[in-house]
């Protein structure tokens, strides 16, 4: 009895104070987040930005960008196809940056005198993107195939 119970209170304090373990439901965890965030960074917003309107090129170009054509066509890519990349989690760390630039541009910039409402998602995805670049992609990743053909 008194061993179940100290097994008991073990388990507890993992559970409420552990730290992080390498295991397939927190690696399967991670894929979720990365593909859910992925697939909605490239369909809810980059679709619809290829190609620049006009008035994206007008609004990069506002913010103060020298090349304002070609910094609209890289804030537009780095959601559309650096949201799939991330997804799938192939060339997870520069998806991730290219991603998180484009929201720090998104939230910092071009929201900055907006409520916090307006930006909240960019700053989300500007987070999550800081983790990705960190953490790369996992075990259940375009990625993860690579390094094992790579011996990496």
């Amino acid at each position: 009895m008194i061993y179940r119970l100290r097994q008991f209170l073990f388990q507890m304090k993992k559970l409420l104070f552990g730290g992080y373990e390498t295991t397939v439901t927190n690696d399967l965890m991670l894929a979720l987040l990365r593909i859910f965030t992925g697939l909605s960074m490239a369909f809810g917003h980059g679709i619809n930005k290829i190609p620049p309107s006009e008035g994206f090129i007008k609004g990069t170009a506002e913010m103060g960008f020298p090349f304002p054509t070609f910094f609209a066509y890289m804030g537009a890519y780095s959601e559309f196809f650096g949201g799939i990349f991330l997804a799938i989690g192939f060339m997870t760390r520069p998806s991730a940056f290219f991603m998180a630039a484009t929201m720090f541009v998104a939230g910092f910039i071009r929201h900055a005198d907006d409520p916090f409402s307006s930006a909240e998602k960019a700053y989300l995805y500007f987070v999550i993107g800081l983790v990705y670049m960190v953490i790369g992609s996992g075990r259940f990743s375009v990625d993860q195939l690579i390094r094992r053909r790579l011996n990496i």
